[in-house]
């Protein structure tokens, strides 16, 4: 017996995967994954069958990657004393749009290119250049262990900037948006 169609775009989304990543792995077209997940086709039993075969396949490969795996051991920091003209150039010249604050070994904060042009707008536009970063920053990003399943993580880079990981207490690499894409590929 297998399990009802309907559940295909849950479990497949709960897992990271694409729905070209899903058709490939079941043999079947991008097209008919998108039309079972929206209702306007229904699958032989030989079809449904393997989609969820292959839907378990992905499980068990997302299952065994880690944050880990994808995460950059380069962490770029900045402290909470630093200025904001500090922090912005050391973004611009890294050539990312977020960066963690750290108080020492501790994170604290984070501070972005949404952050900073929110509370320029809300400055009126003065310059903000010598502002601290602690007055600006946004709360701490998620922090993960660095065991913790792949699949765990695309949910958690919808509602943050960056996901920091963490092995024995210590932050030891940070996720991005850009690195939960290498995740799909």
């Amino acid at each position: 017996m297998l399990p009802r169609i309907e559940t295909i775009r849950a479990l497949r989304t709960r897992m990271g995967a694409t729905q070209k990543s899903l058709a490939s792995a079941a043999g079947v077209s991008t097209s008919m994954i998108n039309q079972i997940e929206s209702g306007r086709s229904r699958p032989s039993y030989e079809t449904a069958r393997r989609i969820f075969e292959a839907l378990a396949r992905l499980e068990g490969e997302s299952a065994s990657h880690t944050a880990g795996d994808f995460c950059s051991t380069e962490v770029a920091k900045t402290s909470p004393d630093s200025t904001l003209h500090d922090a912005i150039g050391r973004m611009r010249d890294m050539s990312i749009s977020q960066m963690p604050v750290f108080d020492g070994p501790d994170p604290v904060g984070i501070v972005s290119e949404d952050g900073i042009l929110r509370h320029l707008s809300d400055s009126g536009g003065q310059d903000l250049g010598g502002t601290l970063v602690s007055a600006i920053m946004d709360p701490v990003p998620p922090v993960v262990d660095h065991g913790t399943p792949a699949n765990v993580l695309v949910p958690l880079i919808r509602y943050s900037k960056c996901i920091l990981v963490s092995r024995g207490g210590r932050i030891t690499g940070i996720i991005t948006a850009s690195d939960t894409l290498r995740m799909m590929e």
